[in-house]
C-alpha cells in the first residue's frame, strides 16, 4: 500500500518521470478544455444549440478534477501542507463552484478559477528559473505598498473635493443628483476614462472638468515612476546577492555561473 501510494505521489506530484509528465500535460489539457466549456456555454446560441452536453461536461470535468483533488490529499506525505497551499486551494476551488450550484443558479460559471491550476505549466516545462524574475517584481511591488497608498489617499482627496465642487456648481437640475453621484463623475474625469453620461453644463463647471482632466494626465505617471523606481532598486539588489566574492582577493564576480575568479584565477565557492 506503501509502495502504491509513493508510485502515485511521483506521478501526480512529480516531472521527472515520463509517467509524472504525461499526468501533468493530460491535466493541462483537461483544464484547458473544461475552462472553454464554461466559457461557450455562456453563449447563448451554443447553450440552445446543446442542451445537455454543457452540463454533461461540465460534471465530467468536476468529478475528474474531484478525483485527482482526493489523490493528491491520500498521496502527499503532508496533507495539510498541500490543502492549505496555493495550488491546493486553487484545486479545491475550481471544483466546488458546480456543486455550490445544485443550491445557488449560475454559480458554476465562477469554474473558470481553473485557469489558474495552468501556473503548473512553469514546473512543468522546468520553467522554475523565471520565478526568481516574479519575485523581484513581487519585492518590488511591497516596497512601494506605502507610497502607492499615500498616492491613493490623495487621490481620493482631490475626488471627493472636486465632486463636492461640481455638486455646488452645477447642482441637481445638470445630472448632478447627489454628491456620490459627483463623486463618480470626478473619478472617471480624472482618470481620463470619460463616459460622458454625466457632463457639466455651465462655464465654470467646463472650467473645472478641464482642470480635473489636466490633473489626471498629470498624475496619471506618478505610481509607474514609483513602481519603476522600486524594480530598479530590487533588480540591482538580487544582482548583487548573486554576485560572488572570491575568498583570495574579494573580487566581486558579476557572473553568477563563474567557476574561477577573472582577477586572480582563484577558483570560486
Amino acid at each position: 500500500m506503501q509502495k502504491l501510494r509513493r508510485t502515485l505521489y511521483r506521478i501526480i506530484f512529480g516531472t521527472d518521470t515520463p509517467a509524472g509528465r504525461g499526468f501533468d500535460v493530460v491535466l493541462l489539457w483537461a483544464i484547458l478544455l473544461s475552462v472553454l466549456t464554461v466559457v461557450l456555454e455562456s453563449v447563448k446560441s451554443f447553450r440552445a444549440a446543446y442542451p445537455g452536453t454543457f452540463q454533461f461536461l461540465e460534471w465530467f470535468f468536476t468529478i475528474l478534477f474531484t478525483v485527482e483533488y482526493v489523490l493528491r490529499i491520500l498521496t502527499h506525505p503532508r496533507r495539510w501542507k498541500y490543502v492549505t497551499s496555493f495550488f491546493g486551494i486553487i484545486d479545491l476551488m475550481s471544483v466546488l463552484p458546480t456543486y455550490i450550484g445544485l443550491f445557488f443558479l449560475r454559480s458554476h460559471f465562477l469554474l473558470t478559477v481553473r485557469a489558474f491550476r495552468l501556473l503548473r505549466i512553469f514546473r512543468i516545462l522546468k520553467l522554475g528559473r523565471y520565478m526568481h524574475e516574479s519575485q523581484v517584481l513581487i519585492s518590488a511591488l511591497k516596497k512601494s505598498m506605502y507610497k502607492i497608498v499615500v498616492f491613493f489617499g490623495v487621490v481620493l482627496t482631490l475626488v471627493l473635493f472636486l465632486g463636492t465642487l461640481m455638486y455646488l456648481v452645477e447642482g441637481e437640475r445638470n445630472g448632478f443628483t447627489s454628491i456620490p453621484q459627483s463623486i463618480y463623475w470626478a473619478i472617471v474625469t480624472i482618470t481620463t476614462v470619460g463616459y460622458g453620461d454625466i457632463a457639466p453644463v455651465t462655464v465654470l463647471g467646463k472650467f473645472i472638468s478641464s482642470v480635473s482632466m489636466l490633473i489626471g494626465y498629470s498624475i496619471i505617471a506618478v505610481p509607474t515612476g514609483i513602481i519603476s523606481v522600486e524594480i530598479n532598486d530590487a533588480v540591482k539588489s538580487s544582482r548583487q546577492e548573486k554576485q560572488l566574492v572570491c575568498p583570495s582577493c574579494s573580487y566581486r564576480e558579476p557572473d553568477s555561473e563563474a567557476r574561477f575568479c577573472k582577477k586572480c584565477g582563484n577558483k570560486l565557492e
